[in-house]
């Protein structure tokens, strides 16, 4: 990694957006919920998957930088879904680490 330049995004470097937010306010709360029901991405919770959902809060303390190699299929998804994905990863990890403290707790 040595030599090579550091990227920076600023907000002008975004992709524009390409949602169409004057239809999405004109709809009505119905037919929002109408339109996720059929949505083959969003498939409903099941009461079993509600009741093991957790809240998981960011941490108040600093990040700490660290180097790790992830697989590419890994690293593909969450840059996939745009930016943040080092974020995203982290709140993955955090779930993992405290689902395996409740587990260990109760």
């Amino acid at each position: 990694m040595k030599g090579e330049p550091i990227a920076k995004r600023v907000p002008a470097d975004r992709k524009e957006d390409e949602t169409n937010w004057a239809r999405v306010r004109a709809m009505t709360e119905e037919e929002v919920d109408r339109r996720a029901e059929r949505d083959p991405d969003n498939p409903a919770w099941t009461p079993q998957e509600l009741a093991a959902a957790r809240l998981i809060a960011p941490s108040a303390e600093p990040k700490v930088p660290v180097s790790i190699r992830l697989d590419r299929e890994v690293v593909d998804y969450f840059k996939g879904q745009g930016p943040g994905y080092q974020s995203r990863i982290g709140a993955v990890l955090l779930a993992y680490v405290r689902s395996q403290e409740h587990n260990a707790a109760g």
